[in-house]
């Protein structure tokens, strides 16, 4: 496993909103964006064995929003959870979801964390801080699988 960070996010400004808040953390870790669900199964779940050999190992940590274009969020943690080779990845929802059924339906699809995005961007930064720090630092992750 490396130590990219795969973010889950189509918009723009709170993609680079993201990334600055875990720069202003020093959480220096490289950051891939897919900017809807299907670039993210296609990073992380690839069809052909061509694609196997050149994508390198998985991420560190998935940074999934829920409202996606093409497959939603709930849909690709779904799938991610289904597939032995991505089903411990580390997956946190970062959205600005409010509601308590998407809460647990995160949950119940194997969502590690509910994060709910600050409104106020020294918040934001103080819980992409937070966030990086726990799981790129503190946690420890399941071996790859058997």
């Amino acid at each position: 496993m490396d130590r990219t960070i795969l973010l889950v996010e189509d918009s723009a400004d709170d993609a680079e909103l993201t990334v600055l808040a875990f720069r202003r953390n020093r959480i220096d870790n490289p950051v891939r964006i897919a900017r809807d669900g299907a670039e993210a199964l296609a990073i992380l779940l690839p069809d052909s064995a061509a694609e196997c050999a050149a994508v390198h190992e998985q991420p560190a940590l998935v940074i999934l929003d829920l409202n996606l274009p093409k497959v939603p969020g709930l849909d690709v943690l779904r799938r991610i959870r289904a597939e032995p080779r991505t089903q411990r990845l580390p997956v946190v929802i970062l959205t600005t979801s409010t509601e308590q059924t998407e809460v647990l339906r995160s949950y119940r699809l194997g969502a590690n964390a509910y994060v709910r995005k600050p409104v106020s961007f020294d918040e934001f930064v103080t819980a992409a801080g937070r966030m990086g720090l726990f799981w790129l630092m503190l946690n420890v992750p399941p071996g790859p699988p058997a």
